[in-house]
């Protein structure tokens, strides 16, 4: 058995990657980690060159990252939600998938998960649900793919303006959208989700469940 992880966070070790590696070593099988900015990966472009042969056309790393997807026995996407939906890149790698679907439905039944980051505090007035999106257009995904969804977790993250430089001065800060007027990144500072001792369980539960589904 093996566990394929996909990463759509192009941040160094972040809460995103980190709590991936949770997950993938949760489920105490053969893994691997995939950062998707580590590859050059375009959209689909609906050209229907995939259906007969179920292989993208485009000369990108997208035809191998499909192929390791068709060989592993689980999935686990990780993104996270800049303008209150999902990643590019993560969206992108779904997309890319598409020849896995003709006439065989090549994903079907496969177990996958979902891990969404978002800056967005659960239940903040005046903002939507962010990471409920992000785990929901996931979900989707599988679905449509006639894959077994077994669940998602999602982990309170940070906004690229605490690492700005800018001591919280800019109007446009999403940290005063988010905190108030007077956040600054020294206020709100940078938030690691292993200081959640519940989410670190909510990802091993995830883990143990994708295992429990294989066997």
């Amino acid at each position: 058995m093996k566990i394929l992880g996909i990463s759509g966070s192009p941040i160094k070790d972040s809460n995103t990657d980190r709590a991936l590696k949770i997950v993938l070593e949760s489920t105490s099988l053969k893994s691997e980690f995939i950062k998707l900015s580590d590859y050059t990966i375009g959209p689909c472009d609906a050209c229907l060159a995939c259906i007969k042969t179920n292989r993208c056309i485009k000369k990108d790393d997208g035809v191998m990252l499909a192929e390791k997807t068709y060989k592993a026995d689980a999935v686990i996407i990780a993104g996270f939600t800049p303008y209150s939906s999902l990643d590019s890149r993560t969206k992108t790698y779904m997309e890319r998938l598409y020849p896995l679907r003709h006439r065989h439905g090549l994903m079907a039944d496969k177990p996958g998960a979902a891990i969404i980051t978002s800056a967005i505090p659960h239940g903040q007035e005046g903002m939507l649900p962010a990471a409920e999106i992000g785990i929901q257009a996931i979900k989707n995904f599988m679905i449509e793919e006639g894959m077994k969804f077994i669940g998602g977790v999602s982990l309170l993250g940070n906004v690229p303006c605490v690492r700005c430089g800018q001591d919280g001065q800019c109007q446009m800060s999403s940290l005063k959208m988010l905190h108030g007027p007077d956040a600054t990144p020294e206020s709100v500072g940078i938030n690691d989700f292993e200081n959640d001792p519940q989410k670190v369980a909510e990802l091993q539960q995830l883990g143990e469940a994708i295992m429990n589904s294989l066997y």
